[in-house]
C-alpha cells in the first residue's frame, strides 16, 4: 500500500518513501498540528493481524517514547487508524550505518569507529538504566547524521516483534549476523545481549566484514553459538591492541564474561581513545568457572527440517540399518536404557523430596504475560503482592521482585517470587493557569501532581507578575508529575519608574530631581499670587505612581509678574495735523466773522482699559508730550485725543514691560 499523499490520525501528512525493512516502509511525513518534518514508520501488514503482538508493539513502542537522549531517535507518537499501524519519530538526515560500511567497501577509521560505538554505548546506558533492551542493534539501524552524530533507532520494537512473530532467522527483524547466542538460540536476553551486538557492529566497523558469515541464517546462528571469532587484528592490523582487546571481550559466548554495562564498556571505549596500546581491558573479571550454557539445537533442527526434510530421511535410513547389522550392540544399548529410565524414576521421586535449584530470573521489566512464561520455565511461582502507580514501567510490567535479581543466584524449583506489578502513570488533567499571578499556578499545578516550568516574557497587555499562556492546554489529560511551561509577564520590558513629588521646590530642582529618576521634563507657567514665586504648584503624575523610564512629566511652575515701568512719547502734532499761527486780529475776525482756530486739545491714556492719565490742555503743535505708564507683562496701552472742535484721534499699541521701557505714539 502507496501511502504517500495520505494522513494518518488526522494529523500526520504523508510526503514521499524514504525507507523499506523487513518490518516497516518508512515515510517522510509533515505534522499539521505542529507544521514540522517527522519520520512515521508504518508496520507491514503481517504484523498487524496478531492481536498479541499489536498490543507489545504498542506497549514497547510507549516505552521507548520515554527516552530521551541525544544518541536516541526520539518517538513522538504510536498510532492506529484503520488498520494501520504507525509509529511517529524524529526525522534524521544521514545515512545508516550500514550503507557507510557498504559505501566504504572495506574498514573504516578505528578512531571514528570507535568514537560511534561510544555513542552507541551511551544509547544503550541510558536505555539499560531504564529497563529497555533494544534485542537488534545493527548498523542498519543506527543512523549517523550530517554533523557525525550517531542516532540509534527502533529501541524496544524488536522485543514485539521477536516475542510474538519471529518465524525464521533473518525474515522478520533483521540480519541473524548481530545476535547474541543466547538471542540465536531463543534464550533469555538482557542488556548484556546488547553489548554482545555493538561488538559486532565494531568488528564490522574496523574489519570491513562480520565476525560470522554462512550460507544460511541457521548456520550464522550455530558459529554464533560455538565458534570463536577471528580477532579483528588479524583481519586489520591497523585495529590498536586495546580496541581489539574490548571487542572480543564484548564477543565472549557467556554473558558473564562479557561487559556487564554498556557504562563498563564505554569507559574501556573513551580510554582507548587515549591510550590505544594500553593493557586495561580488564580480563580478570571473566568467570572460569561459568558452567557453559547447553545450547538447544530444536529450533536448528526444525529450520533444518523445513530447509531439507531429504536430509532427515537420510539419516532415518542409516539408523535403521545400523540396527539391522548390529543386533546384539543393539540389544545391549536398550539394557542401558531401560536401566536408566528406572533409575530416573527414583531420581524423579528423590526431587520431590529435594527439589533441584534453579537461576533466578530477572523478572523486573518484563510484561506480566512474559514473566509467567519465564517462572513456568524455571518451575517457580509468581505471586502479584500490588499493582502500583509507576511513570517509567508501562502498565502490565513488573516493577519489583522479592527476591531480588542477583546474578547467578539460584532458588529451590517451586520456590515462590513476589511481584509488584505496575497500572501505568497516574494520570491527572492540567488545571488552567493562564491569567492566574504566577504564584496560584505554581500551586494549582502542584495540586494537580504536575510541576511548573517558568519563562518569563515582556508583554504590553498583561500585567508584570500574571501568566500569559500555558504550553499544555486545561483539561488535558497527561501523567502526574510532567512539567507544564508556562509564560509569565514581565510587564512591558521597559524600567519601571516610581514618581516622586517636587511640588514646592523650585524649576530648576525639581528637573533635577526628576530627570535623576530617568524621567523628561515638561515646563509650564501659571500665576498664582498666592504662592512663592517660582516653585512647582502641579504635577502631571502624581508622587507613588509606576511610570515606564523615559516618560515626560508635565511641570505647573508658579510665575508672578512684576511691575514695570515704561516711558510714553506722544507727538501731538504728528496725530492732529497741529494748526497754523493765525495773524488776523480779533476785531478783524469779527468783522469777516472767520471761526477761530481750536489749538489746544484734551490726551487721555489708558492701560488695559483703565485711565492712567489725561491733560486737557495740550498745544496742537506739541511733538514730545511724555507720561509714564505701570503694568506687568505685556499691555495694551490706548491714547485718545480729543479737540474743542469735535475731532478726536485714537491711537493703541501693545509693549511688554518686562523687555521695552520706550513706547512711541504718532
Amino acid at each position: 500500500m502507496n501511502l504517500e499523499g495520505k494522513i494518518l490520525g488526522s494529523r500526520y501528512e504523508m510526503i514521499q518513501k524514504i525507507g523499506n525493512g523487513g518490518m516497516a516502509i518508512v515515510y517522510k511525513a509533515r505534522d499539521i498540528v505542529l507544521n514540522r518534518h517527522i519520520a512515521v514508520k508504518v508496520l507491514r501488514d503481517e504484523f498487524t493481524t496478531d492481536e498479541e503482538f499489536i498490543k507489545r508493539f504498542e506497549t514497547e513502542a510507549q516505552s521507548a517514547a520515554r527516552l530521551t537522549h541525544p544518541n536516541i531517535v526520539s518517538i513522538y507518537d504510536v498510532g492506529m487508524d484503520n488498520g494501520i499501524y504507525y509509529i511517529v519519530m524524529e526525522l534524521i538526515q544521514g545515512k545508516t550505518l550500514k550503507e557507510i560500511i557498504v559505501e566504504e567497501g572495506g574498514p573504516l577509521p578505528w578512531k571514528w569507529s570507535v568514537n560511534v560505538a561510544m555513542q552507541i554505548a551511551s544509547a544503550l546506558e541510558m536505555a539499560h538504566k531504564n529497563n529497555i533492551i533494544h534485542r537488534d542493534i545493527k548498523p542498519h539501524n543506527i543512523i549517523i547524521t550530517e554533523d557525525g552524530v550517531a542516532k540509534v533507532t527502533d529501541f524496544g520494537i524488536a522485543k514485539a516483534v521477536s516475542n510474538s512473530t519471529i518465524t525464521a532467522f533473518g525474515k522478520t527483524i533483521g540480519s541473524v549476523h548481530y545476535f547474541s547466542p543466547e538471542h540465536a538460540r531463543g534464550g533469555y536476553t538482557d542488556a548484556k545481549s546488547d553489548l554482545y551486538s555493538l561488538g559486532v557492529v565494531m568488528y564490522e566497523m574496523v574489519t570491513g566484514k562480520v565476525p560470522f558469515d554462512a550460507d544460511t541464517p541457521v548456520s550464522v546462528a550455530l558459529k554464533h553459538m560455538q565458534e570463536e571469532a577471528v580477532e579483528p587484528r588479524t583481519v586489520n592490523p591497523n585495529v590498536p591492541e586495546a580496541v581489539n582487546k574490548i571487542i572480543m571481550k564484548a564477543l565472549q559466548k557467556e554473558p558473564v564474561m562479557r561487559y556487564q554495562t554498556a557504562t563498563e564498556m564505554l569507559q574501556d571505549l573513551k580510554m582507548s581513545l587515549k591510550n590505544p596500546s594500553g593493557d586495561f581491558v580488564d580480563e580478570s573479571t571473566y568467570d572460569p568457572t561459568a558452567v557453559t550454557q547447553k545450547i538447544s539445537l530444536n529450533d536448528y533442527e526444525k529450520e533444518a527440517k523445513n530447509q531439507g526434510e531429504n536430509a532427515n530421511k537420510k539419516k532415518d535410513g542409516k539408523f535403521k540399518t545400523f540396527i539391522k547389522k548390529h543386533k546384539g550392540l543393539s540389544i545391549f544399548i536398550g539394557l542401558i536404557l531401560l536401566f536408566f529410565i528406572a533409575f530416573g524414576g527414583t531420581l524423579a521421586f528423590l526431587n520431590i523430596t529435594n527439589p533441584a535449584e534453579v537461576l533466578l530470573p530477572n523478572f523486573v521489566g518484563m510484561s506480566r504475560e512474559e514473566a509467567q512464561s519465564n517462572a513456568d520455565e524455571s518451575k517457580l511461582v509468581l505471586e502479584v503482592t500490588s499493582e502500583e502507580y509507576n511513570s517509567e514501567v508501562p502498565e502490565g510490567y513488573i516493577i519489583s521482585q522479592d527476591p531480588k535479581y542477583v546474578e547467578d543466584y539460584n532458588v529451590k524449583e517451586g520456590s515462590t517470587v513476589k511481584i509488584v506489578i505496575s497500572k501505568g502513570a497516574e494520570k491527572t488533567k492540567v488545571p488552567k493557569v493562564t491569567g492566574m499571578t504566577e504564584e496560584e499556578a505554581v500551586k494549582a499545578l502542584e495540586d494537580a501532581n504536575l510541576k511548573a516550568e517558568i519563562t518569563e516574557e515582556t508583554s504590553e497587555k498583561v500585567e508584570a507578575g500574571y501568566v500569559i499562556s500555558q504550553d499544555i492546554e486545561a483539561e488535558t489529560e497527561i501523567e502526574t508529575g510532567e512539567t507544564i511551561k508556562i509564560t509569565v509577564s514581565k510587564g512591558t520590558g521597559i524600567k519601571q519608574v516610581e514618581v516622586t513629588s517636587v511640588i514646592g521646590q523650585t524649576e530648576e530642582s525639581a528637573k533635577t530631581t526628576l530627570t535623576n529618576l530617568g524621567l523628561k521634563v515638561n515646563v509650564t507657567y501659571e500665576e498664582d499670587s498666592s504662592k512663592e514665586n517660582g516653585v512647582v504648584l502641579r504635577q502631571s503624575v502624581s508622587s507613588g505612581e509606576k511610570v515606564n523610564e523615559g516618560t515626560t512629566i508635565t511641570l505647573t511652575v508658579n510665575k508672578v509678574a512684576e511691575t514695570k515701568t515704561a516711558n510714553i512719547t506722544i507727538n501731538v502734532k504728528s496725530i492732529t495735523g497741529g494748526y497754523t499761527e493765525d495773524t488776523t486780529s480779533d476785531e478783524e475776525e469779527n468783522q469777516t466773522q472767520t471761526p477761530k482756530v481750536d489749538k489746544t486739545v484734551k490726551i487721555v491714556v489708558t492701560v488695559d482699559g483703565t485711565e492712567v492719565y489725561t491733560d486737557s490742555n495740550v498745544d496742537k503743535n506739541t511733538t514730545n508730550k511724555q507720561t509714564s505708564i505701570s503694568g506687568k507683562g505685556t499691555v495694551t496701552v490706548k491714547v485718545t485725543i480729543t479737540d474743542n472742535s469735535g475731532g478726536s484721534w485714537t491711537r493703541t499699541q501693545s509693549i511688554n514691560l518686562n523687555t521695552t521701557s520706550e513706547l512711541t505714539f504718532s
